[in-house]
């Protein structure tokens, strides 16, 4: 036999076909489920963040409605002032009542209750005068407040409460308040 004869009853070289892209090597299916997780708690993050400021936005327009109702009804009549403060009083309440723990701050009434707003008052705006007013509430016999003092230390106490509650969502996820619908839409 002659070498080329041999060399005849060879079949042809054949190339390999296309590589395909499917299916995905197993490095390409981790990337694409960690994009998916990171997907999901991003997307879980930004509505928790909206969420938040919703309710900022409801506690401020809370405290604007009852700054209106007084310059409405007459900021000099003592007991349109008395209204006012009631009506700050129960949004800081409703607030503290949504983002702290309940039962701290459920009972609590006069200077228990204007401890705890100094103990979240990080700007520092709640005044000695301002505490009076806010532990007497509705039994106070006079009611001399700035109203535009007692406004600006509400919405202070109220966004630094709900920036801390931003930053602790960011860091770490540890502290799970349990919220209602009625929580949802007022604060």
């Amino acid at each position: 036999m002659d070498i080329a004869d041999a060399l005849s009853e060879l079949a042809d070289i054949r190339m390999p076909g296309e590589v395909s892209y499917w299916p995905l090597a197993p490095g390409w299916w981790i990337l694409a489920a960690l994009l998916v997780a990171l997907a999901i708690y991003g997307s879980w993050r930004l509505q928790k963040r909206l969420t938040l400021q919703k309710r900022l936005n409801a506690a401020t327009s809370e405290l604007v409605n009852a700054r209106q109702l007084l310059t409405a009804a007459g900021e000099s009549d003592m007991a349109n002032r008395l209204v006012f403060v009631n009506n700050v009083n129960a949004v800081l309440r409703r607030v503290a009542l949504l983002h702290l723990e309940h039962n701290a701050v459920a009972g609590l009434s006069g200077q228990a209750w204007v401890s705890l707003l100094r103990q979240h008052d990080k700007a520092g705006l709640l005044t000695t005068q301002l505490a009076q007013i806010l532990a007497q509430g509705r039994f106070a016999p006079r009611c001399d407040v700035d109203a535009d003092a007692l406004e600006r230390m509400a919405r202070e106490w109220i966004k630094n409460l709900y920036l801390a509650k931003l930053d602790s969502a960011s860091t770490s996820d540890h502290h799970k308040n349990k919220t209602s619908a009625a929580a949802d839409n007022h604060a």
